[in-house]
């Protein structure tokens, strides 16, 4: 089947080293500030509860996180998966793209794109809170 990717740019209010820093120094703040989608290690959607169990890497150089997953629902679906954000200086503000790849178990798994969506509904959230600070 090999490896797929699904990737989304969202240009984002404010400087690219705060999106990197909630990421990297204060990742706890995530399930208080995009609760509809992050309740702790679980995923919501659609009122469905997902668990999801990473590593994360963090490359400080290009101020991208990438959360690897180890275990959860997710690996029901896809052989291996990993998502991506690299925040990127754009003007007054900060481009964020957004990278998911993944390797379907078969052919009838769906694609990555609800998580796609889940990421970039997850920034907009990040934003409001980081707009509001």
């Amino acid at each position: 089947m090999g490896l797929r990717r699904v990737e989304a740019e969202e240009e984002l209010q404010g400087p690219p080293e705060k999106y990197y820093h909630i990421w990297t120094k204060t990742p706890h703040h995530i399930p208080d500030v995009t609760a509809k989608n992050v309740q702790s290690v679980e995923r919501h959607d659609d009122g469905k509860v997902e668990a999801f169990k990473e590593t994360i890497e963090f490359d400080d150089a290009n101020l991208k996180v990438t959360h690897v997953a180890v275990g959860g629902d997710v690996l029901k679906i896809y052989k291996s998966y990993r998502v991506g954000w690299q925040f990127i200086p754009k003007g007054n503000g900060t481009l964020a793209k957004i990278t998911i790849e993944y390797e379907k178990l078969s052919d009838d798994m769906p694609d990555a794109i609800n998580y796609l969506n889940l990421a970039v509904d997850m920034h907009k959230d990040i934003e409001t809170h980081l707009i509001k600070a």
